[in-house]
């Protein structure tokens, strides 16, 4: 009937929208697909995917950090203890090194860390 083919989008809810949109920009490399102001949607592109940023409400409506574990970008990348690296250098803050994983295209080395409303991402080359 229909074949996956991977993310497509996650929502957000955070506390301070320009910040979390600075930090998958700059740090991500996330770029900007379209602003809809009636919902105060922010939607960022990362390759095919989408990653939606919504103010935050009231606490009941806030699923994350504790709602969500985690969300696992896939990339590509020759070297992920560059990436580490660079991170590093930029005072982002990673939680253990880089660790071999199973996920959605197979075995491989990932990396998490995480966002500035505490969002735990995994960064994982496409193997």
């Amino acid at each position: 009937m229909f074949k996956p083919l991977g993310l497509d989008h996650v929502v957000l809810r955070v506390r301070d929208q320009a910040r979390s949109r600075r930090f998958y920009e700059e740090i991500l490399g996330c770029t900007l697909e379209r602003v809809n102001a009636k919902f105060s949607l922010v939607q960022l592109r990362f390759g095919d995917h989408l990653i939606d940023l919504l103010p935050a409400g009231p606490p009941e409506e806030i699923a994350g950090p504790g709602g969500l574990d985690h969300f696992c970008l896939s990339i590509q990348c020759d070297d992920l203890e560059a990436v580490v690296r660079t991170f590093t250098q930029r005072g982002v803050a990673l939680e253990g090194g880089v660790v071999q994983r199973y996920g959605a295209y197979g075995d491989g080395p990932s990396l998490y860390l995480r966002d500035p409303d505490g969002y735990r991402i995994e960064l994982k080359p496409r193997t």
